[in-house]
């Protein structure tokens, strides 16, 4: 099963690079997360912030894989819980090669390339920074992916 995460914006914290490397030497073998950045539109050139948002919705679809199961993150998505997005990626790996996760820019996913997912995933009712939610979607697909393997990481 593959995993990618795609996201809007290139520079992060190294602490983030860090926990990220961390939870990606964790998964079992048969498991391949990758995370991937996309340019950011420059918010400086006075372009309207819809086209700003196409032009990244753009490279976002540009960077998922064909046949890849797509899950837009917004706080304003579905809000589940571990095991309940564990049978999701269970649902979901018996009829793709794969899942891309899309965390938007600094205004969000576009409209018209969120109605494209399969599903809008909520990580939090908070509000993240964009960088802190890569991190918490890789942790929390690690987890999954121990659920799913039978590991004890998770527990409840």
């Amino acid at each position: 099963m593959r995993f990618r995460v795609i996201a809007v914006g290139e520079r992060v914290p190294a602490w983030i690079d860090a926990g990220i490397a961390d939870y990606l030497g964790r998964l079992p073998r048969q498991y391949r997360l990758e995370v991937a950045t996309v340019k950011a539109s420059p918010r400086t050139q006075g372009k309207p912030v819809a086209a700003m948002m196409e032009a990244e919705a753009a490279r976002l679809e540009a960077a998922t894989p064909d046949g890849f199961v797509r899950v837009a993150l917004d706080e304003h998505g579905r809000s589940l819980d571990t095991r309940a997005f564990a049978a999701a990626i269970e649902r979901w790996r018996t009829h793709a090669p794969g899942i891309a996760f899309w965390i938007g820019g600094p205004d969000g996913l576009e409209p018209a390339l969120a109605a494209r997912a399969s599903m809008t995933l909520a990580l939090s009712a908070l509000t993240l920074p964009h960088a802190l939610a890569r991190l918490v979607l890789v942790e929390q697909i690690y987890r999954c992916v121990s659920l799913l393997e039978h590991h004890p990481y998770h527990r409840e």
